[in-house]
């Protein structure tokens, strides 16, 4: 169908896959390459649903304990990132692993390591549950509360009121977080703030392109998975930039029709753990309803990579072998 006239796609730039993603994404596929299938992994690489079962058909296999990986395996934790524990219950499994986790996740796992050494109590906002949340916290559980969103606040008790410091998630809404940030500062004005913004430069991009098309789009359509933290904040964006509907959507034919009706304007992005085939499979089922033309909203430019884990320079199918065969058992938690 051509496109009807007065209706368009507003498209979001930038959108889709972060530097963080891309870089897990392509270290699960080169371990597969290198040490051939099954490549553990922890928990989901990254929260998308077809990025997940892609992977699974070639070979990887998720699993959400590392007591399910056996012994001389390959394990490889995800770009949320993990606890130390979790470091340790691979080597007591005779486990070679490969972190991918991202490196802005690990930027702050390393400020709850210094400020709990300097005896600071760490508020660190956040969503109960998620895993980066739980890798976090694990950094430093003694010193670090959560606090999950501004009406978390009146119950947050510290030691010392001079001796604060706020971390955060790193796929939160800004607007959100520096609301939470407000409320904490009017209960402890010494707070301390991180170095530089926990919350990650995708994050706030794709938030940002989403406020400027949110004002015009009747309707917007983020593309990504329900348990993507990140994906589930730019709903929340696109509605309080003034979008009168939004919702989010794995595939393309999760699109209900009846969101199109006397709809103009569709606004179209997806979260950092998306890939381009399915925004694309999006503008076509809307093209197809007489949505054909596309203007892209773009909010900044975006450069940043990198580099794969070190793990995938080394054979670690040989190491995990080493492993088994030094430390003996079968590495089961029953030893």
């Amino acid at each position: 169908m051509t496109a009807s006239p007065g209706r368009r796609v507003l498209l979001a730039a930038p959108r889709g896959y972060c530097a963080g993603v891309d870089r897990a994404v392509i270290a699960v596929e080169k371990a597969l390459e290198q040490y051939g299938a099954p490549i553990y992994v922890r928990h989901e690489i990254v929260h998308n649903k077809y990025v997940v079962q892609t992977l699974e058909k070639k070979g990887a296999v998720f699993v959400e304990r590392t007591e399910e990986v056996p012994p001389g395996s390959i394990v490889m934790f995800s770009a949320h990132g993990v606890a130390p524990v979790v470091h340790e219950e691979a080597e007591r499994g005779r486990l070679a692993t490969i972190d991918a986790t991202c490196p802005l996740v690990t930027k702050v796992h390393k400020e709850a390591v210094r400020y709990a050494k300097e005896d600071y109590d760490i508020l660190l906002i956040g969503h109960e549950g998620h895993e980066e949340v739980i890798g976090t916290s694990g950094e430093a559980p003694d010193h670090i509360q959560l606090v999950d969103g501004p009406e978390d606040v009146a119950k947050v008790e510290v030691r010392d009121p001079s001796k604060v410091v706020w971390l955060s998630q790193t796929t939160l809404s800004v607007d959100e977080t520096m609301e939470t940030v407000d409320a904490l500062k009017t209960k402890f004005p010494g707070l301390v703030s991180p170095p530089s913004d926990d919350i990650c430069y995708a994050t706030q991009n794709r938030q940002l392109a989403v406020k400027q098309m949110g004002a015009e789009a009747e309707l917007v359509i983020v593309v990504g998975s329900r348990n993507s933290s990140n994906s589930k904040r730019l709903v929340e964006v696109a509605k309080l930039a003034g979008a009168r509907e939004a919702h989010l959507v794995d595939f393309a034919d999760e699109i209900d029709d009846a969101w199109l009706e006397g709809v103009t304007t569709v606004g179209v992005t997806s979260g950092a753990s998306v890939p381009e085939v399915l925004v694309e499979q999006v503008l076509e089922r809307l093209a197809e309803r007489g949505y054909g033309d596309v203007e892209l909203v773009k909010a900044a430019e975006e450069s940043i990579t990198f580099s794969l884990p070190k793990e995938l320079r080394r054979d670690l199918r040989e190491e995990a072998a080493a492993l088994v065969t030094e430390r003996g058992g079968t590495g089961t938690s029953e030893e």
